[in-house]
């Protein structure tokens, strides 16, 4: 599964609302393109399918009989990109506001990544950040930033389980306090940068507090899909600042280097094995930087996992547009359809692979 997650929690609720996207991934995540994709077009079918996974504006779990947050906030980044149903986008900014607690706190705790998701959520559909359900987003957000010199910049829990704030938290954070001209902006885009190695890519994991050297080492791992989103979330902003614009022109080319003769991409360590979800990010990530042709294989390659065709009487009609992980879940479906237990692996996959769809014919 997709690294597009913030941190996993002590409680059963926590932990399936911090898983993102997945993220999204991901990503989402940002705008795809200037026009909506055509709601005949395979990304299109994937934002038909998504929208339709939504009860009352959320993400249900039915295996775990909890609503999900963080998959219905990335289900609205994904719908955003794909430019269509604004009915479905309402109703889960509606909902959202609705339930900012219980997604971005536990009693006294407060979780940097899903308030930094959240606040891009509500930023992307209008909604009133200095007031999302009672709730200053942007406030809530610049508190879990630090403002100690060795951390400076830096999100980060409140909690007596730990710390468990990543890169993907303050991606969204730098796009969120950015479009929220926050003071904290600056500093959360210098820390976020110290996560780019060397090559390019973006790690996950942040060092631990204590460290004097807040950068990336020798020893972090590449992440497709923390790479991938960086781009997807701060590209229209790459021009804040020469840095930025510089960092993601580096993840660009990091990207392209990673992908397979096929056109997919592997996650970070623990997904390296081609899957939709890194794959429709970096076709995402690509696309939206120009990389047209490059991103159009890997686009080609999320196809191949997608559920088309003449579905009637089959196991899987009725889910038409619907992208699998990989070859070994659609294969699975074909057979058993979108069980429960598996439905919740099939809409992360979407949500991250759906708006990557639109460069199937290029950009």
């Amino acid at each position: 599964m997709s690294h597009l997650r913030h941190h996993p929690r002590h409680h059963l609720r926590r932990t399936l609302t911090a898983l993102v996207t997945a993220g999204l991934a991901v990503t989402l995540l940002g705008s795809a393109s200037d026009a909506a994709a055509p709601k005949s077009s395979p990304a299109g079918h994937g934002g038909t399918w998504l929208a339709g996974q939504l009860r009352a504006g959320l993400i249900h779990n039915g295996q775990f009989h909890v609503d999900d947050y963080g998959l219905s906030a990335d289900t609205a980044l994904a719908l955003k990109a794909l430019g269509h149903h604004p009915q479905a986008l309402t109703d889960i900014r509606k909902a959202l506001a609705q339930h900012v607690d219980d997604y971005t706190t536990y009693r006294k705790d407060r979780y940097a990544g899903p308030i930094a998701k959240l606040l891009v959520v509500a930023e992307d559909n209008g909604a009133a950040i200095h007031d999302f359900g009672g709730v200053d987003l942007v406030t809530r957000l610049e508190n879990r930033v630090s403002t100690v010199p060795a951390t400076l910049g830096r999100i980060q829990d409140k909690s007596d389980f730990g710390d468990y704030a990543n890169t993907v938290g303050q991606v969204f954070a730098v796009r969120g306090l950015i479009t929220a001209a926050s003071a904290s902006a600056t500093p959360a885009l210098g820390f976020l940068l110290q996560q780019q190695c060397p090559t390019g890519y973006f790690r996950l994991d942040f060092a631990d507090t204590t460290a004097s050297d807040q950068g990336c080492t020798a020893q972090d791992a590449p992440d497709t899909d923390v790479t991938a989103l960086a781009v997807v979330e701060l590209w229209s902003l790459r021009d804040t600042t020469p840095e930025l614009r510089a960092a993601l022109a580096s993840a660009v080319a990091w990207l392209r280097t990673q992908q397979h003769d096929n056109g997919s991409f592997g996650g970070g360590p623990t997904t390296s094995a081609a899957n939709s979800n890194s794959t429709g990010l970096a076709a995402w990530a690509l696309g939206l930087a120009g990389r047209c042709t490059v991103a159009a294989k890997a686009a080609g390659w999320v196809r191949q996992q997608q559920v088309q065709g003449s579905l009637a009487g089959t196991p899987l009609a009725g889910q038409g547009g619907a992208v699998a992980y990989d070859h070994a879940a659609l294969r699975y479906a074909t057979y058993h359809g979108i069980t429960g237990p598996h439905r919740d692996q099939w809409r992360r996959a979407t949500a991250q692979a759906a708006p990557g769809l639109q460069y199937l014919q290029g950009c």
